[in-house]
């Protein structure tokens, strides 16, 4: 499975030619306007920042293609959605490889929701804070989750996101430095593996 980071906590997901586009976005300083074409679009809820569809030209037919798409209801806070409302925790499922983006998740899991979730090679996870889990509390939910790859994103990378969340680095710094992998580009390969012990971390970059 391709997994490309678009920005924010916007990622295309591509299986066999057939692309998903998770959580596109508006308005969210520095990025440029969002121009996608796609054959699905999911959102993890309903603010500007993640649920821009119409900036994603839909191809026609419907469906998901190969993909498999699990969902897992959460909040947008630690406070059972009093703040924030509620918020959409998906599984991808392609090509043998499961990818689960946590939207804006406020809150860690509870027991039941990890195990909804389960053992998943890649978790998108916000770490920016302020509307969402902060470092430590993305951490704590990698912890339960135990994936392959874990990938920051909704966070500030000046002069890109919003203006008030933190950076990447507070939440890189909870990892051993052997563990955090910076990558060149913002595009990766997620691909089937019989078994792994230890996360490893994934730090796309924004194409400049």
């Amino acid at each position: 499975m391709r997994v490309t980071w678009m920005g924010h906590a916007c990622f295309v997901l591509e299986q066999d030619g057939f692309q998903i586009v998770i959580d596109p976005y508006t308005g969210v300083p520095g990025y440029p306007p969002l121009a996608l074409e796609a054959d699905r679009v999911e959102c993890s809820h309903g603010h500007f920042d993640h649920n821009a569809v119409s900036a994603v030209h839909l191809r026609p037919g419907a469906g998901t293609g190969p993909f498999t798409v699990e969902e897992i209801p959460t909040f947008h806070d630690g406070a059972g959605g009093a703040l924030r409302g509620g918020n959409t925790v998906r599984v991808f499922s392609a090509g043998g490889v499961r990818v689960c983006h946590m939207g804006d998740i406020g809150h860690p899991l509870s027991a039941a929701q990890a195990a909804a979730v389960g053992r998943c090679d890649a978790v998108l996870i916000p770490v920016g804070g302020v509307y969402t889990v902060d470092a430590a509390g993305a951490k704590q939910i990698v912890d339960q989750l135990r994936p392959r790859l874990a990938v920051p994103m909704h966070y500030r990378h000046a002069p890109y996101g919003l203006e008030n969340v933190a950076g990447a680095e507070e939440f890189l710094r909870l990892w051993p430095a052997e563990a955090v992998r910076r990558l060149e580009g913002n595009v990766f390969d997620c691909l089937p593996a019989p078994g792994w012990e230890e996360t490893q971390v994934l730090l796309p970059k924004y194409p400049v």
